[in-house]
This record gives C-alpha cells, structure tokens and sequence, in this order.
C-alpha cells in the first residue's frame, strides 16, 4: 500500500491519505458500492461523450443549409448523416436507414439508461445494507460490555454504519445528475434525427416529384 501510494503523483497523495482510512472503515459494503458507482460512471461519461461526438448538441438546420450549398464540404457527424441518407436511391431505402439508425444508434444508449437507473436505486440500498451489517457489530460491542477493546469495537461499527450510507448518497445522487444529462442528451439526438429524417424525405419527395413531371411533360 505504502508503494502504491508513492506511486502517485504529488497533487494526489493528500486527497488519497485522506480517504484511504475512511474507505476502508466502510468495511465490506464499499465494495459492492465501488462496483456499482464504476459501472455507473463509466456507462454514463462513455454514453454522454458518444452522443456529444455524434452531434446531440449539433443544429440540424445548419448541417442541412451547409449541405444543400456544398456537399462535399459538409462535414460532421451531421453533414456525414445527410450524406448518407441522400445517397438512398428510394424512399424505402431512406426509411430503412433511418430505421436502423434508430435500433443500433439510439437504442443502446436506452439500454445503458436502464441499467444506470439500476445502479442509482442498488447504491443508497448498499449503503443502508452497510449501515444495518455496521450496527450489528456495534451490538456486538455492547453485549461484550465495558472495556477499551469494546469501545473500539463500537467506534468500528458506527463508523462503518455512517460511511457507508454516506457513500451511497453521494454515488446515488451523483448518478442521478449524470443520468439526468444523459436523458437530455439522448432526446436532443433523438430530435436531431427526427428532424433529419424529415427533411431528407421532404427534399427527395420534391426531386423525385419533380422528376416525375419533366417525365410526363415529353
């Protein structure tokens, strides 16, 4: 532990000494707490980082002026959209990619939603496990009766009732801020498409309209 400690770089040895003591007073139930917030995190930051690189915050409205003026300088996760649904050559062929832009694009991001929705109502639940396995041993230290070695039985036992339901709140909550700006994120990209999708179908509606006249015309 001592060399894993000087490992670290100066900034963090402080912040580390100082919750190194209090991590391992938590006892067993931090574990699972670790568990759960590690996968809650890093489904959350990936997903919303994804989205982000894929244009949830892009205006839609823009990448299709920009297309419509020159498209092969239309870049972007959004002009590479455009692109691809105007190189359709049928309107059941744009339905379909737009279909399948939904199921593999956005869909995994709902699946990653469920189970971060899992982790932030297992965290505080862990916690109150901690805190229940953290008063059973505080029993214990007064059935045992008086003495130094009691007493630091129960010191152990409150201690580790406290930090863990303290660390199943903050893992809670932080969850659900992380999960709340996921959800936006995930709906902003959801309009973007949508919008998309109308107005690549309205435009090769007028094209193939227009079209259809000039055939009927000669």
């Amino acid at each position: 532990m001592t060399d894993l400690l000087d490992s670290l770089p100066e900034l963090l040895r402080p912040w580390v000494d100082q919750a190194l003591p209090v991590w391992m007073g938590g006892g067993w139930a931090m574990i699972p707490l670790a568990a759960t917030g590690l996968i809650m995190y890093v489904l959350g930051l990936s997903a919303l980082f994804q989205l982000l690189m894929l244009g949830a915050r892009s205006s839609p409205d823009r990448a299709w002026r920009r297309w419509q003026k020159d498209s092969a300088q239309c870049r972007g996760p959004i002009g590479t959209l455009i692109t691809q649904a105007m190189a359709c050559r049928s309107l059941h062929d744009m339905q379909t990619f737009f279909s399948l832009l939904a199921s593999e694009g956005i869909t995994p991001f709902a699946r990653r939603l469920q189970i971060m929705k899992v982790c932030v109502t297992s965290a505080p639940l862990l916690g109150l496990l901690g805190t229940v396995t953290g008063m059973l041993t505080t029993f214990q230290g007064l059935a045992k009766g008086g003495g130094d070695q009691t007493m630091a039985v129960i010191s152990k036992g409150i201690s580790e009732a406290l930090i863990t339901t303290e660390t199943g709140l903050v893992v809670a909550l932080t969850g659900l801020m992380i999960q709340f700006f996921l959800t936006r994120q995930q709906q902003r990209y959801e309009k973007v498409v949508a919008h998309i999708e109308t107005l690549c179908m309205r435009d090769f509606q007028l094209r193939h309209a227009g079209v259809t006249r000039t055939e009927a015309i000669s």
